[in-house]
């Protein structure tokens, strides 16, 4: 049970670590793993303590750790699915097909890179602009 609790927390808090990773940013596929795996030990831990009581104590323990694991998903559900899409769609962002404004960025190494020296002098060359959000 202890372990399952413990994972649950690290479930919870390792989503900052996973937000760095595109895969795991925009789907939370590792946290909802690792809580999943919580839940697995929790109810093991439950049957233990009930069914062998001499042996795996937690009798009292149990029940609370599992219902703060479900306190501590159900909060994590509900900021990730819930709050997060509540958020108002930008009007002023670029849409799919449309020009975009001309802008100059740092580049990985802290150059300045502007959009018109990508395009090119006869604008014939392509560039794939790709938008994060930026919140968080």
């Amino acid at each position: 049970m202890w372990v399952g609790f413990l994972v649950a927390i690290v479930a919870l808090f390792s989503f900052e670590f996973f937000v760095r990773f595109p895969m795991t940013r925009d789907f939370p596929w590792a946290n909802l793993s690792l809580f999943a795996i919580a839940g697995v030990l929790l109810v093991i831990g439950l049957f233990r303590a009930y069914g062998q009581p001499g042996v795996y104590r937690g009798r009292i323990f149990g029940p609370i750790l599992t219902i703060v694991s479900l306190v501590i998903f159900a909060l994590f559900s509900y900021a990730l699915f819930y709050i997060v899409r509540q958020m108002p769609a930008s009007a002023a962002a670029p849409q799919v097909g449309v020009a975009a404004p001309g802008f100059t960025l740092p580049d990985q190494d802290g150059k300045q890179v502007a959009l018109r020296e990508l395009l090119g002098s006869d604008g014939t060359r392509a560039v794939l602009l790709i938008f994060y959000r930026g919140y968080w």
